[in-house]
């Protein structure tokens, strides 16, 4: 038998053609995203008893998009750390954040820690955006930490390489999913996700419903996980 569903990891993508097929600015499926998906997905893995989820909300190549898309996106994120974001830390929601925000507006750095702060003892489910989050720039900035910190070679271990990682104290993902038809993870938690089940859907974000969920952890269920060891007796 498979352990207990720890994490969950998704992969937002399919909200600009959601928007183009609605004959929509592609920013409106971004902001229908925000105000009708998310929230309804935290709310199942609380009710599934699912204790973290991470939302990967925007890579480091995402700054390379049209200028107007990029301006709409970081206006999404002031209205979604503010508003959005006390919904469901109210709730008992404990908010993080994967990747680096030096980049970001300060204004939306400093609500982002407002709001990390603000939600640090809730335990209900920890939820996670990675936001200018690359896999290989994580990689990168945690080899960087372990050399300031001048740790000697012959101490560097996985649990010391994981522990600089913008997961630190997270489980590694069991599930990464992606919307929008792409089979690739683009550099989604690379370490993390070694061992994690991937599951891709033709489904487009913004119509990813937990009806939807139910589906991959559906599908989740039927995996033999081995983790390098033989199968489990219920796959045989």
């Amino acid at each position: 038998m498979n352990p207990p569903l720890k994490h969950i990891a998704i992969m937002m993508d399919g909200n600009r053609r959601w928007a183009r097929a609605q004959g929509l600015d592609p920013i409106k499926g971004h902001e229908y995203a925000a105000n009708h998906t998310i929230e309804p997905l935290i709310e199942k893995c609380v009710d599934l008893g699912i204790p973290y989820v991470t939302f990967w909300a925007f890579s480091t190549e995402n700054w390379k998009r049209e200028e107007a898309e990029v301006k709409g996106l970081l206006n999404i994120f002031r209205i979604a750390f503010g508003t959005l974001a006390l919904r469901f830390i109210s709730r008992g929601a404990k908010l993080q954040i994967l990747g680096d925000m030096t980049r970001f507006p300060e204004d939306i750095a400093q609500k982002t820690l407002e709001m990390i702060s603000k939600s640090s003892k809730n335990n209900k489910i920890t939820v996670s955006f990675a936001l200018n989050y690359g896999g290989r720039d994580e990689i990168l900035r945690a080899v960087k930490k372990i050399v300031n910190e001048k740790i000697p070679a012959e101490q560097i271990n996985e649990e010391i390489f994981a522990s600089h990682l913008d997961t630190a104290g997270m489980p590694d993902p069991d599930l990464v999913i992606r919307t929008g038809g792409e089979k690739r993870t683009s550099g989604y938690l690379p370490w993390q996700s070694v061992y994690s089940e991937l599951y891709f859907t033709p489904v487009l974000f913004p119509d990813f419903t937990p009806d939807e969920l139910e589906k991959a952890l559906s599908d989740f269920a039927q995996r033999d996980r081995r983790f390098g060891g033989d199968s489990s007796p219920k796959a045989k």
